[in-house]
This record gives structure tokens, C-alpha cells and sequence, in this order.
């Protein structure tokens, strides 16, 4: 019997020491890590250590939303883990699924999580309407703005071709096609 563990983070910007420390203090003797977003569910990383585990090991992470976002992603990795006979343990939620009440546990916090999921990209789209209304912009930045793109319409009003156009300012030929449609 193994206790093998999984530690994700959403960003290369987040560190993955804290969920590390943890697991390794429980316990866990082989770590697999990525950083990836829980809403992907293509993490080689996961699939590695849910192919890795055998009948009578543990798999453990440090809180559920570590594993999965939403609840349907959740149950199905438990209900993969149980069919092969592994035992699932967090951490941080206590939960241990040797027990019914470690799986009722379990099935409730998968709903929180997508609910909570649920409310961030609420929050989200609230705040992005908001900016918008306001007269934010998202993106790039136009890199032909003001008197560059007047400056390429007057140079193909003159003739030019687009290739002489890009070549003269330095900018893409989708670049100097916006300009002359703006």
C-alpha cells in the first residue's frame, strides 16, 4: 500500500511548496505536480498519478479544489479511484472516503466547489460589464492608431501597394488592412 499525491496550482505564477510540505508530511511517497487551471481536465499530470495508483494504495491532496472544480469532474475521478479499489484522503477537509461519512463529506464539497465556481465567474463577468461600461478596453493595444492609420490610408490613396505600405511602417499586413478598414 502507497499514499501517492497530487498538487496542482492554477498559474506559473503560483507556488506549489505549501501543497509539497503537506503531502509530504502525510505521508504521500510518490508526488506527481502540474500547473494547470482545475476547469482544464486535460492535466497529463493527473492522469499519470490516477493511472499510477493500484488497489489497496491512497490518493491524497491537500483540498478538493486542487483536484476539480466542478462536481460531475470530482465524482467521477472518486468513482474511478474507488472502482479500483484506492482510498481517497484531503487534507485540509479531513476527509478520509473509508467511512460513509468521509463519501457524504466528500459529495457535499464537490458541490460547494462548483458552486463556488459558479459565483466567481458571476463576479467575473460582473466586473469585465462594468469596465466595458465605463469605456475600458481589453487587448492589445492598436498598434496603428491616430496619425499612423491616417498616414496609411494617404500612402494607399496615393497608390502604394500594401507590401510597399508594410514595409514602410514596419507593421503586419492584418495590421495595415485594420488601419484602412477603421
Amino acid at each position: 500500500m502507497a499514499t501517492i499525491g497530487y498538487a496542482r496550482v492554477s498559474s506559473a505564477g503560483q507556488k506549489l511548496e505549501v501543497q509539497r510540505e503537506k503531502l509530504l508530511d502525510a505521508g504521500v511517497e510518490r508526488l506527481y505536480e502540474e500547473k494547470k487551471s482545475g476547469t482544464n481536465t486535460d492535466r497529463p499530470e493527473l492522469q499519470k498519478a490516477l493511472d499510477f495508483v493500484r488497489e489497496g494504495d491512497v490518493f491524497c491532496i491537500t483540498k478538493i479544489d486542487r483536484l476539480a472544480r466542478s462536481a460531475a469532474d470530482l465524482l467521477n475521478i472518486y468513482t474511478r479511484l474507488k472502482n479500483k479499489g484506492v482510498q481517497f484522503r484531503v487534507l485540509d477537509q479531513n476527509i478520509d472516503t473509508t467511512s460513509k461519512e468521509g463519501e457524504f463529506m466528500l459529495t457535499m464539497l464537490a458541490a460547494f466547489a462548483q458552486f463556488e465556481t459558479a459565483i466567481r465567474a458571476d463576479r467575473q463577468a460582473d466586473g469585465i460589464a462594468k469596465a466595458k461600461a465605463v469605456g475600458t478596453r481589453f487587448g492589445r493595444k492598436p498598434k496603428a492608431t491616430g496619425d499612423v492609420a491616417e498616414n496609411i490610408r494617404t500612402m494607399r490613396t496615393e497608390g502604394l501597394m500594401i507590401r510597399e505600405i508594410m514595409a514602410k511602417t514596419g507593421l503586419s499586413k492584418a495590421t495595415v488592412y485594420r488601419a484602412l478598414t477603421a
